[in-house]
């Protein structure tokens, strides 16, 4: 969890005010493959906008070489937001190399 707030009215910048939060759920499988679920919750509490996804992705980490490889894909639902300009759906995808 983490909030952000403008301590500084300089330069005539917008003020701020965002909270996030991050659940994170593993799940383990055999052979390398796992479950995961990693939605940011974001609240902007200046511009009254806000929105909770929920993700259910799946991902994959071998062996390539002296490479370890971790490569994922998590569809993320919203399922509860306010205000303009939120997200329905999201999809977060990485490919990660540990050299």
């Amino acid at each position: 969890m983490t909030y952000q707030h403008s301590f500084a009215d300089s330069f005539n910048r917008e003020p701020t005010s965002l909270l996030t939060v991050q659940p994170i759920v593993f799940y383990n499988l055999p052979q390398g493959f796992y479950l995961r679920s990693s939605g940011i919750w974001n609240f902007d509490f200046e511009n009254n906008l806000g929105y909770i996804p929920v993700g259910l992705g799946a991902g994959k980490v071998m062996q390539m070489g002296r490479v370890t490889v971790n490569a994922f894909i998590e569809p993320q639902y919203t399922v509860y937001k306010y205000g303009d300009q939120v997200p329905h759906w999201q999809v977060f995808a990485g490919l990660n190399f540990q050299f």
